[in-house]
């Protein structure tokens, strides 16, 4: 039997925050997800996707299957000296030392075990059915390796990853059951479908820059940059725009989180001594054009050599 699910919310949540600032966790500004099973018609995920601008599939991947790549991830931030002296490596306890952000994160972006997850025939295989043909995939992981302390910024992908086609998916997974505190993935509902009023920043790529303003040259040689944040105030944010912010009371190993490129996101903040492991990849039509800035051994990303100008 085919299941779509939304939980209640706790009616006296503790305290949650978002980049330091706490959230309004009212009925009316704050709720969860809504939960999907892989049951469900294709036909009703692709509604589904239309009107949320998500899919939360509970149970997608085999929990034992996840737990491995979780231990590659452990084993590595300890052999790096990322994890807190004699606490169980699986805690994942943070060492007072940040492992870095997606571009400089030192995990092994080659892990076998890792790219079997996120681009293994399970996930390439939802894909296909789900988009209606031959798929790829970028080949760059974004690993998010979150300790204590502020989230991830509220922003849209489109901005970072634009310069092909713009149907194109995220796949957020937890590696490890993520509880409030923890600081899972946040999205504001609905804001998928306010492009036209986010069109000014939707429009924009992190790597373009104006080549007719003084400062060309110091954005051209990567002296300056635009971050792609949308804002650093949640709240005024949704106040602006209207919706809840939605998470989920506890992420769970096996489950995936798909959005689109224009759902507005970032997370939680961490409130705990432990870091929150989770993976980004993306997946597209191949029929499609792809963002070369993700493609290759060593994909560029966001190097100095992607920047462009254009006239503003």
């Amino acid at each position: 039997m085919s299941l779509i699910v939304e939980p209640a919310a706790d009616p006296k949540p503790k305290p949650l925050f978002t980049l330091g600032k706490p959230l309004d966790l009212s009925p009316a500004c704050f709720g969860f997800l809504r939960e999907t099973y892989l049951d469900v018609p294709v036909e009703q995920l692709r509604e589904q996707m239309e009107h949320d601008g998500y899919l939360y599939l509970r149970e997608f991947w085999d929990r034992a299957q996840v737990q491995a790549v979780r231990d590659s991830i452990t084993r590595q931030l300890h052999d790096l000296g990322f994890l807190r002296p004699g606490t169980p490596t699986d805690e994942a306890r943070f060492s007072d030392r940040e492992v870095g952000r997606a571009m400089g994160n030192p995990l092994n972006q080659h892990d076998p075990v890792l790219r079997e997850l996120v681009f293994g025939e399970r996930i390439t295989d939802f894909f296909h059915n789900f988009l209606g043909g031959p798929v790829a995939h970028f080949d760059f992981i974004w690993f998010r390796t979150k300790g204590p302390g502020l989230g991830s910024p509220i922003h849209c992908d489109l901005v970072y990853m634009g310069r092909g086609t713009h149907d194109l998916y995220t796949t957020w997974v937890p590696l490890g059951d993520v509880e409030l505190d923890l600081g899972g993935l946040l999205v504001l509902e609905g804001s998928h479908h306010h492009s036209e009023r986010l069109n000014p920043y939707l429009s924009r790529d992190v790597d373009n820059y104006c080549s007719n303003r003084p400062d060309a040259d110091e954005y051209a040689s990567g002296r300056k940059w635009w971050d792609g944040t949308l804002t650093r105030n949640a709240v005024w944010l949704q106040k602006s725009l209207g919706g809840r912010w939605l998470t989920s009371p506890e992420f769970q190993m096996g489950d995936a989180v798909i959005f689109n490129m224009k759902l507005i996101h970032g997370s939680l903040d961490n409130q705990t001594d432990r870091i929150r492991l989770s993976t980004d990849t993306r997946y597209q039509l191949a029929s499609q054009p792809i963002d070369e800035r993700w493609i290759g051994q060593t994909p560029p990303g966001h190097a100095t050599s992607q920047r462009r100008g254009r006239i503003c």
